[in-house]
């Protein structure tokens, strides 16, 4: 057998591997549905790889952005929230002071 005949059957052992695996775990199978339901849609979307995020379950573009805008709220609230905290904690610390006067 030759150098070059033994890569080529290295490399078509690696490929069979690889696609034992693929199908294991389930992922020809995803791909297969997912294409399938693709191909049977009425009105072929616009952008066919978000279709296939959305229908793999993926958040899209837009998904990502607002939850990107929410976040940054969120970050907003929780930092007057902390304020708010360290104010009311301070006065009661000024309270107890006056107390033990």
């Amino acid at each position: 057998m030759g150098v070059q005949q033994k890569r080529m059957t290295q490399q078509e052992s690696k490929k069979e591997e690889f696609r034992k695996y693929l199908e294991r775990s389930g992922v020809i199978d995803a791909l297969t549905k997912v294409l399938v339901a693709l191909y049977e849609e009425p009105e072929k979307p616009a952008n066919a790889l978000d279709f296939i995020k959305q229908y793999l379950g993926a958040p899209t573009s837009v998904d990502i952005e607002s939850m990107r805008t929410e976040n940054e709220e969120l970050k907003k609230q929780n930092e007057i929230l902390n304020t708010k905290i360290q104010e009311i904690t301070a006065k009661m610390e000024g309270m107890s002071t006056e107390e033990q006067q």
